[in-house]
């Protein structure tokens, strides 16, 4: 369902109660001894907390949704009209205020840069879970709810016209594939200027996503993540990993597809020490796995970033 997107006066007026927590964390890999603590506590830590050491952005803005789509079983995403203000870029996640939740959730776009300029919305893609925020979207949430956002994050791609090319090599587990997915669209996105300014404009490299989940249900995107490959497939490669599917899979997706997870031979064929720049998104276990595989074949782990989901 969806209404158009543009920001109501009843969302422009929208106040806030007291926040507390959320859900995500991310964290650059050099950090590793604040991980190892987050991750051996026992008390739940929130998202507020957990992100205090990175930036976000001072202003919180009024926003209103305007589009609900069912992305799969457990899956909603959400479209959401944003203040004319509003900025952020590829990969960044959001803190999300309702009114009458206390606790803040913390979520990834799943869009682009480029669809806010043109269209004035972002997109968030939430899983079904009962920590208070998720379970008031799959819940609660309606067209024309009002919430507010302030964006934070330093996992992001945003380079400059006159930045050198680099590859980049994304890794996404379940949910994960969010930011990655913001990633990619953002660089489909420059590709597009460079093709209509003659070549002129990004040095843009290639781009290739592993992208793991239980079955093909819950591979998020897949649709748009193949278009882009066969538009640009020069620029674009991805392999969908499956690890719990035994029936047969769509004729459509059998040429990305690989079951089992992500092996080292796969990574190595990705990684030049040199040019590749890894972003990683999913369970901290599997992004603890891939980091160290990826440092054992030479990436300097300053070209490593990630974003752990809790």
């Amino acid at each position: 369902m969806s209404v158009p997107c543009f920001l109501s006066a009843a969302a422009r007026s929208f106040s806030l109660q007291s926040p507390a927590a959320g859900l995500l964390c991310c964290r650059l890999l050099g950090h590793s001894s604040s991980i190892r603590r987050n991750m051996s506590s026992k008390r739940q830590i929130d998202h507020l907390e957990r992100t205090a050491s990175n930036s976000r952005q001072n202003t919180l803005y009024p926003a209103e949704v305007c589009g609900i789509i069912d992305e799969s079983d457990t899956v909603k995403r959400l479209r959401i009209a944003v203040h004319p203000d509003f900025i952020f870029k590829a990969g960044q996640w959001v803190d999300f205020f309702i009114p009458g939740v206390e606790t803040v959730g913390g979520f990834s776009m799943c869009s682009s840069p480029g669809l806010l300029q043109r269209e004035g919305v972002i997109e968030l893609a939430v899983k079904y879970t009962k920590h208070p925020p998720a379970h008031w979207v799959h819940t609660m949430c309606t067209v024309g709810s009002s919430v507010a956002m302030r964006v934070g994050g330093d996992f992001f791609f945003d380079p400059s016209p006159s930045d050198p090319s680099v590859d980049l090599l994304l890794v996404a587990g379940g949910v994960g594939i969010n930011p990655l997915y913001s990633i990619l669209l953002h660089t489909t996105d420059l590709l597009h200027l460079n093709r209509a300014s003659g070549g002129r404009g990004y040095n843009i490299g290639s781009a290739h996503l592993c992208y793991s989940a239980k079955n093909t249900q819950e591979l998020l995107f897949k649709s748009s993540i193949i278009e882009a490959c066969r538009e640009f497939p020069d620029k674009f490669s991805c392999d969908f990993h499956i690890t719990q599917q035994s029936t047969d899979v769509d004729p459509h997706l059998q040429p990305f597809l690989k079951r089992g997870r992500i092996t080292e031979e796969e990574l190595r064929a990705h990684v030049d020490p040199q040019r590749t720049l890894c972003y990683l998104c999913g369970p901290p276990p599997m992004i603890e796995a891939i980091s160290k595989t990826l440092m054992d074949l030479g990436l300097p782990k300053d070209r490593i970033l990630f974003e752990k989901w809790w």
